[in-house]
């Protein structure tokens, strides 16, 4: 067994616990807080009795072999560092941190203490977008990808209001790229690789957090075009579109629906059954890892999530978006 711990109480770690229950090989035996009170709230519900509110006396702690870590995004390095310095392994959510440069010394320190690192990017994994990957022959050259994940945050009430929370807090290194527009750039970087060149656009609220943009990715062939919003909702589709026919896909960050649609007409359904919650697979790959003794994911790479960073950095630049963990 892998004994897990989690660093965070929110609905996604809810979320993780409820797939990584259908996983083999999973334990899961501590929490982390910084409120005890909520700490023991959440372990109650797991009948999980080990809770920290001190981070560090957790990576110390010989309860637990590995770690999730759900905190906000700009405390994923210094959170992944120490956990690893202390042996244990991390599967880190999505983005893997505040900029590229963070993402270097967290990949670094996975190397040197030869341990599991993952960015926990669930859509990567899914039988769906696994066989997206399979089918792409079908479709022949590939001139085009639209992307579009838009999202009216539950929390954008409360910014209009007056209150701003974490979601839209630049010092947490938030905002509609880092938590709604990786789910394109991410999946983007893995069908095609790093582009050559990014143009992005977007809108910069009064707290300084991004709602919304537009990210243009060029490839020697093709380009991808990517948007993303927590201000607004779409229901548009993902497309690739090939010289002989496209793959529709219907969500981005979560396939459930994928066709191809072939340039004489035909229209066939490639969808696969997706019976299990979005993030087992995710946590599978993680504890295939450790229990094989690899430090990286084949899929997840260090370096594709580098690149998606690399990417989100460039495109933050031009629209003057940054971050306090920018200038550490």
């Amino acid at each position: 067994m892998v004994r897990f711990g989690v660093i965070g109480t929110n609905w996604i770690t809810d979320r993780f616990l409820e797939a990584a229950g259908m996983a083999d090989d999973f334990q899961f035996t501590s929490v982390y807080s910084r409120s005890e009170e909520r700490g023991r709230l959440f372990a109650q519900k797991y009948g999980v009795t080990a809770v920290f509110t001190d981070a560090e006396e957790m990576a110390k702690s010989d309860l637990i072999d590995a770690v999730y870590i759900a905190s906000p995004n700009s405390l994923h390095k210094e959170q992944a560092i120490m956990f690893m310095e202390n042996g244990k392994h991390v599967l880190c959510e999505k983005p893997l941190a505040s900029n590229v440069k963070e993402a270097e010394a967290m990949v670094k320190t996975a190397q040197i203490q030869k341990v599991a690192f993952m960015e926990a990017m669930k859509t990567t994994f899914l039988p769906n977008f696994t066989n997206i990957i399979d089918h792409l022959p079908r479709i022949g050259k590939i001139r085009r990808f639209t992307a579009s994940y838009c999202q009216y945050s539950s929390r954008y009430d409360a910014y209009k209001s007056g209150t701003v929370l974490n979601a839209f807090n630049p010092a947490f290194s938030n905002g509609s790229l880092m938590d709604i527009g990786v789910y394109c750039v991410h999946p983007a970087v893995v069908l095609f690789g790093k582009p050559l060149e990014v143009k992005a656009n977007g809108l910069i609220l009064e707290s300084g957090a991004d709602g919304e943009g537009t990210v243009l990715l060029t490839y020697p062939e093709h380009e991808a075009v990517l948007m993303h919003s927590k201000i607004s909702n779409s229901f548009m589709p993902a497309e690739i579109q090939g010289e002989d026919g496209s793959i529709v896909i219907d969500k981005i960050h979560r396939p459930e629906k994928v066709e191809i649609r072939y340039r004489d007409g035909r229209v066939e359904d490639i969808t696969v059954s997706d019976e299990k919650p979005a993030m087992f697979y995710e946590i599978e790959e993680f504890i295939s890892l450790i229990k094989q003794g690899r430090l990286e994911s084949r899929l997840n790479t260090f370096e594709r999530s580098l690149a998606t960073l690399s990417v989100m950095d460039e495109a933050r630049k031009q629209i003057g978006l940054v971050f306090p963990a920018d200038q550490a």
